[in-house]
């Protein structure tokens, strides 16, 4: 389905992208489906890892378009929401309504679109992939599409939870697929979402392996991940960290009525 105004967007990302000198590098393309529907799943550190996953998604030939499942806060944002909504990309009320949500998401898939999700459902902070949710997997099974593993990694030195956004000029931002995972129809979503969070984080270990900068001062490690020296907060902290979070928002919707 074509849409002017992501055509738009995609124009002045990669603008962007050259101003500010940021170094995307993809790789694992070829498992991206060049044609039908699919659902891409990836690791989230950033605010905008949404945008370099879709980059990535584009170079596979036909530069296709991937529509993202986002958190209705986004949409209800007075910059962003205009544009994700412009864009085609589907809001999704974290543990509210979901129904509205999902049977967009199934028209999509069923239409031959490629639609994108983090199944952490928020960011890392440890920068370490959290155990995530079965919605990514329930989607692919429900339409029968390909489930593709994804992983992206600088972002967070961009603009991430917790901090300002920057410029980060120079920037290396890498983004890689994996194969699809394989399921059958009657399998277990909860198995299936396991074997899907192992391929991610075996993507995300390797491009952090293979990342070319470093830290350039002690001050500048907290974007490095606690088990590779960084400063991040550990895995513990941080999944404790993301419940505390949504007990905000359960307790924020309760108040509200």
């Amino acid at each position: 389905m074509r849409n002017p105004t992501y055509s738009i967007v995609i124009g002045l990302v990669l603008t962007i992208f050259k101003l500010l000198r940021w170094d995307v590098r993809v790789t694992g393309v070829e498992h991206v489906p060049a044609e039908g529907g699919a659902v891409v799943a990836t690791n989230h550190v950033g605010y905008l890892d949404f945008v370099f996953s879709g980059y990535g998604v584009r170079q596979q030939r036909g530069k296709r378009r991937l529509r993202f499942v986002a958190k209705r806060e986004v949409f209800d944002h007075k910059v962003s929401g205009p544009l994700m909504r412009a864009m085609g990309h589907i809001p999704v009320d974290r543990g509210g309504q979901t129904v509205r949500a999902m049977r967009e998401v199934a028209t999509a898939l069923d239409g031959g679109e490629m639609v994108g999700m983090f199944p952490e459902g928020t960011i890392s902070r440890s920068f370490v992939p959290l155990a995530g949710r079965p919605g990514a997997v329930r989607m692919a099974m429900g339409a029968g599409v390909p489930l593709v593993p994804g992983a992206v990694w600088g972002t967070q030195r961009i603009f991430t939870k917790g901090r300002k956004p920057r410029p980060a000029v120079g920037t290396v931002v890498t983004v890689a697929f994996g194969p699809p995972i394989p399921y059958a129809a009657g399998d277990d979503p909860a198995e299936v979402h396991l074997r899907l969070m192992v391929a991610i984080g075996e993507l995300v270990t390797r491009l952090q392996e293979d990342y070319p900068q470093t830290p350039k001062s002690p001050d500048d490690a907290w974007w490095q991940p606690a088990h590779l020296g960084g400063t991040a907060p550990t895995v513990e902290e941080a999944e404790r960290r993301a419940a505390e979070d949504a007990a905000e928002r359960r307790a924020r919707r309760a108040a509200e009525g």
